[in-house]
């Protein structure tokens, strides 16, 4: 199986479609590790504030491996996401600027990414038109994720930016050419849906060539982060994050009120003891160390000590982080000069882009 290994076209068959994804996922692994070179990716986020740690061990430790590894990297601050779903905004400029702060602490650098907003590339949102001209409103009602999204924010009714979320979501990646994406398994229908989208452009518009890549997902191998709550994904909005912000003793605080359960003896047991084990994995992500290694060498020490464990290290691995943070905090002006650097670059791209689409569309005048 290749990296260019064709997705099933039966909508219904999502086994058979993360089996092929998971494939074509690790023969990228392995180009990456022989040779990176013509691999783009673009990966992001929404600027909601400040990020944490499941972000951070989640994807963002990831997007520095790629790009120390020669990927060439753009980072999207989806700044007009914010609203597919909300009817609150708060302070977008306040949060961009939090999420650019941990993007250049975590080690994305400047010189080597291209960090840009979705607001401030109109050409790339304007591929949204002849994108939507691709797909029908049953595919775009039928995406898991959107209806996922739909019922995270507690609505009953779907608006118009967030049906056509996943449309906007392929003009992020094709604007660029990008061919490679970073995402978990929750994210294949989107990735899905652009491949579809350039294969159609490909064959209406571009006359069977390959203008646009169908890009592949880089399935993410790191687990899942619980939040210190139990039971839920680590989130913002549930307050049940440690932020990668927060001081060493915020930290600690946070983790001595972690869930747990009342079993002594530590083990790691992700499906029976998930609090435990969601410890643990943090541990272990921050140490090198395997959670069972060090859930055996707490023993019946229990939880309490589990928990001072964890504080400690996850305090001394983002110690240097924490530190650069709060260096970054103190030139606002740096941190402008840098987002005003990507979006020149993602301007000059989504034009060429945008002007070739055009062409080919036969809308030059």
């Amino acid at each position: 199986m290749t990296a260019n290994e064709p997705a099933p076209t039966d909508a219904s068959s999502a086994r058979d479609t993360y089996g092929v994804a998971q494939r074509r996922s690790d023969a990228l692994w392995e180009k990456i590790a022989k040779d990176p070179s013509g691999l783009r990716m673009l990966t992001g986020d929404r600027p909601t504030g400040a990020l944490h740690i499941g972000h951070y061990f989640g994807s963002l430790r990831n997007r520095v491996r790629l790009q120390d590894a020669g990927v060439e990297s753009w980072v999207l601050v989806a700044d007009y996401q914010v609203i597919t779903d909300r009817e609150v905004i708060g302070d977008i400029q306040g949060s961009v600027r939090e999420l650019l702060t941990d993007y250049l602490a975590v080690g994305i650098d400047p010189d080597r990414a291209t960090i840009f907003t979705h607001s401030a590339v109109p050409a790339l949102n304007q591929l949204l038109l002849p994108f939507l001209s691709l797909v029908t409103q049953p595919e775009l009602e039928r995406n898991p994720t959107v209806k996922a999204e739909l019922a995270a924010a507690g609505k009953s009714a779907m608006g118009g930016l967030m049906l056509t979320y996943p449309v906007h979501q392929a003009a992020d990646i094709l604007f660029c050419h990008g061919n490679l994406v970073p995402v978990g398994k929750d994210q294949l229908p989107h990735i899905e849906q652009t491949r579809v989208i350039a294969r159609r452009f490909n064959e209406r518009y571009a006359g069977g060539e390959e203008y646009f890549p169908e890009p592949d997902a880089l399935l993410s191998e790191a687990p899942t982060i619980l939040g210190l709550d139990g039971g839920h994904k680590m989130s913002k909005s549930l307050g049940n994050t440690v932020m990668l912000r927060m001081s060493a003793d915020e930290t600690a605080k946070k983790i001595r009120k972690a869930k747990t359960d009342s079993e002594r003896t530590i083990t790691f047991d992700p499906e029976g003891r998930p609090e435990v084990a969601n410890l643990l994995t943090i541990a272990g992500l921050c140490t090198g160390r395997a959670p069972e290694e060090i859930a055996a060498e707490i023993g019946d020490a229990g939880s309490g000590t589990l928990k001072v464990m964890t504080a400690e290290v996850l305090n001394d691995h983002l110690a240097p982080i924490r530190a650069r943070r709060a260096e970054l905090e103190k030139d606002p002006g740096y941190l402008l000069s840098v987002l005003r650097a990507g979006n020149e670059r993602a301007n000059a791209v989504a034009d060429e882009t945008l002007a070739h689409v055009r062409e080919v569309m036969g809308m030059v005048y």
